[in-house]
Parts: C-alpha cells; structure tokens; sequence
C-alpha cells in the first residue's frame, strides 16, 4: 500500500476545499483579495398541496391572512439574515431581493421564485435559496391548519451570475 505524504495531502485538500484550513478545519474563505462585482441569482422551490388549499390561498381565505404577503416578507428578511443562519456564509449587501409566486391548481403546486442581487466580493446564492425556503415554510406556517400534508420540494438554485466563476444557469 502506498504512503501518501500528509503535506501533498493537505495541499491537494486546501485547492480542492476552499473552506478547509491547513490542518483541515473548517474555516471562512478570505474573500479579501476578491474584486468586487455585480452578482444575481435566482433560485425556486415548490410547495405541494391539497388543490382546495391552494384554492383557499390565491382567494384569501386562510384564517391566518395574506399568505403571500407574509411569505413574501419572510423570505426578503431570511435573504438579509443568511450569513446568521448559515455558519460559512458572509455577510453581503443586499440590494435587491424579489419573490415571485406562480401557481397550478388542477396540481395543487405552488412555485415560489427569488432573485437577489448584490456588489460584493462574493455571490447571492444562498441568499436567493434561503429567500425561497423560507418563504415556502411560511406558506406551510400560515397553512398549516388547514392542510398538515402540505410538501416542500426541489429547492434549487436556477442560475447565478458575477464574479470570477461568471455565469451558470441550470440546463
């Protein structure tokens, strides 16, 4: 069995894991030296439930109010909370954050949708995620009582763009 050299180890895992210090621990990528650019990206998850809920949520008629204004709101302040719920996230500048909401009956699916941007010298990914996630557990919160089926799936990011790994989008 061959022996494998703990610094070439350590080297190969620092280029491969950015959040991995010398000795392996976890550590904050230094984002010092990054240039600062413009970065969006989008993000979506849906939300299934019984058709007559989601009947009940677009006609405003569920006993704890405005689902989607609160869910909403929910995601914009989970979006700017991120770098506090996620231990390796840095805190950005929020400059803007946008939650959509598209819906099919017959399917009982709701499609909650995020785009964040920011200029920073790191991405908005998580933030746009974390906008959709919660959003989506909100509309669970607020529906809760009317339908404890209700699913939270395919949380995804869609495609992000800026800084020095540029742009993706999902195929």
């Amino acid at each position: 069995m061959a022996t494998v050299d703990r610094e070439e180890l350590n080297l190969a895992m620092k280029k491969r894991f950015s959040h991995l210090d010398e000795s392996g621990k976890l550590k904050m990528v230094d984002v010092s030296e990054k240039a600062v650019t413009r970065r969006t990206a989008k993000a979506c998850c849906t939300v299934k439930m019984k058709t007559e809920t989601l009947k009940r949520i677009v006609e405003d008629k569920i006993p704890k109010g405005d689902v989607f204004s609160c869910a909403k709101v929910a995601g914009i302040m989970a979006a700017k909370k991120t770098h506090e719920l996620i231990p390796l996230c840095h805190p950005l500048p929020i400059e803007h954050i946008d939650i959509t909401f598209t819906h099919t009956m017959d399917k009982g699916e709701l499609v909650i949708n995020a785009e964040a941007v920011v200029t920073a010298k790191t991405g908005a990914e998580m933030e746009a995620m974390m906008a959709v996630a919660q959003a989506a557990l909100t509309v669970y919160d607020m529906c809760k009582a009317v339908d404890r089926g209700i699913v939270i799936s395919d949380l995804k990011l869609l495609e992000k763009s800026g800084g020095k790994s540029g742009s993706w989008k999902r195929g």
